[in-house]
């Protein structure tokens, strides 16, 4: 019987390490704001096929891109103590299989979405990929510190694909939807650069603590959030949303402002954790606040 379980335990360790790859907890979020916009994009139910395909595809090329993240990033990964123990710099997997893994899982994405959801989603989706995997990866984060402001394009997509996967177009609302998330994501990156500084200084990483220093950097953090919380402010004030989605943002706001001004007068490596941390929960409930508001108001 042992012997029928060891090939049983090595075969789950090696879907494990392939998992490792796409980074999970990333895509979660990605898939969470692409469903988001999915159920914004219409006042009923999501159509069953663009539902699971829509999301099933854009995880699979977001995975992708995320490994392909692993692949170019291998070297630097293995300096730094948040990724050395990834795949990659452990010896786990190689580049090669790497590279095939990725080409793989993207390729069958793409294919899921042109096929079964519409080519519109599939185009933005491969330029996302491409946005991230090459021209953020590739070349910003390398040579610029506003590598997150510029490259924070890729990220905030999600939701525009997710709304073109139900609709076919690129509605208003959803620019409002990417606004938020390109204006979330320096006040987020720059939170965990701080308490990184060192560890992306080691990397050769020009990240902006590094490039311009601390009160720089915390500065900049505080005055992002400010404008974080103008933006999430825009879909009341265009009617997209109602004062369930306005409290929401309101108090939401208000605590990673708290957070931003906490940072800049009196920083620690313990608060800019917390507030990484923050980010997340409040990007998450955000997108959640506007799927309630959406669903209360055609109810009522």
């Amino acid at each position: 019987m042992t012997t029928g379980v060891q090939p049983q335990q090595t075969s789950l360790l090696r879907v494990q390490q392939f998992l490792a790859l796409t980074k999970p907890r990333v895509v979660s979020l990605i898939v969470f704001t692409a469903v988001i916009g999915m159920f914004l994009a219409t006042p009923g139910m999501v159509p069953p096929q663009a539902l699971v395909f829509g999301t099933l595809g854009i995880a699979l090329v977001a995975g992708a891109a995320a490994a392909v993240n692993c692949l170019v990033e291998q070297k630097v990964d293995a300096v730094m103590a948040r990724t050395r123990s990834r795949p990659l710099p452990m010896g786990q997997v190689t580049s090669m299989q790497t590279m095939l893994f990725a080409g793989a899982v993207g390729g069958v994405g793409l294919t899921m979405l042109y096929t079964l959801v519409n080519p519109l989603t599939m185009w933005l989706t491969l330029a996302t990929f491409l946005g991230y995997a090459v021209v953020y990866t590739v070349i910003l984060k390398p040579l610029t510190p506003q590598n997150i402001v510029i490259g924070g394009a890729s990220g905030a997509m999600p939701p525009v694909l997710g709304w073109t996967a139900v609709t076919g177009e690129i509605g208003s609302d959803a620019l409002l939807l990417f606004l938020i998330i390109f204006a979330w994501t320096p006040p987020h990156f720059w939170a965990l650069a701080l308490y990184r500084k060192k560890e992306y200084a080691k990397a050769g990483v020009p990240m902006l603590p590094v490039t311009h220093g601390d009160r720089f950097t915390r500065l900049h953090v505080l005055l992002y959030t400010l404008i974080l919380f103008a933006v999430s402010l825009l879909p009341f004030s265009t009617r997209m949303s109602g004062l369930i989605y306005l409290g929401c943002a309101l108090v939401l706001g208000g605590i990673f402002l708290w957070y931003a001004v906490r940072m800049y007068v009196e920083y620690s490596d313990r608060l800019a954790r917390k507030t990484f941390r923050y980010s997340i929960v409040y990007l998450s409930l955000l997108f959640a606040a506007l799927l309630i508001d959406h669903y209360a108001r055609i109810l009522s």
